[in-house]
C-alpha cells in the first residue's frame, strides 16, 4: 500500500512538472523555481513544453502500471525518475535529488519488497 501511495505521489509530482513546463513556463514563480530570467523563459518555452510532455508520459505510465498491475512498468519508470533526478543533480539542480530521486527511490524499494 505504501509503495502504491509513493508511486502515485511521484506521478503527481511529474504531472506538476508537466504543468510548469507546458503551461506556466514563463510565469514568475516558475522562473524562480528554475532560476531563469524572463528572456530565457521565452527562448526556451518550446524545449520546456517538450520536456513537460515527457514528464506527463512518465506520470501517466506510472498510473497505468499501477492500474493494470504491471510492476515491471512501474519499476522501469521509477528507475527512469531516479536517474533523471541524479542527472539533474549532476547538472547543478540540487533540488531535483530531493524532489525527484528520493520519492522515486523510496517507491522503488518498497515496490521491490512487495514483488
Amino acid at each position: 500500500m505504501l509503495a502504491t501511495l509513493l508511486t502515485v505521489i511521484v506521478a503527481l509530482i511529474h504531472f506538476y512538472f508537466l504543468y510548469l513546463e507546458m503551461f506556466a513556463w514563463e510565469a514568475p514563480r516558475t522562473r524562480k523555481v528554475f532560476g531563469m530570467t524572463a528572456d530565457l523563459a521565452v527562448q526556451t518555452r518550446v524545449m520546456a513544453a517538450n520536456q513537460g510532455l515527457y514528464n506527463g508520459f512518465i506520470a501517466l505510465g506510472l498510473l497505468i502500471g499501477l492500474i493494470t498491475g504491471n510492476p515491471s512498468m512501474v519499476v522501469y519508470l521509477l528507475c527512469c525518475v531516479v536517474v533523471a533526478g541524479v542527472y539533474a543533480l549532476y547538472c547543478g539542480i540540487r533540488s531535483a535529488l530531493y524532489v525527484q530521486s528520493v520519492p522515486a527511490l523510496l517507491a522503488l524499494v518498497l515496490t521491490w519488497l512487495t514483488l
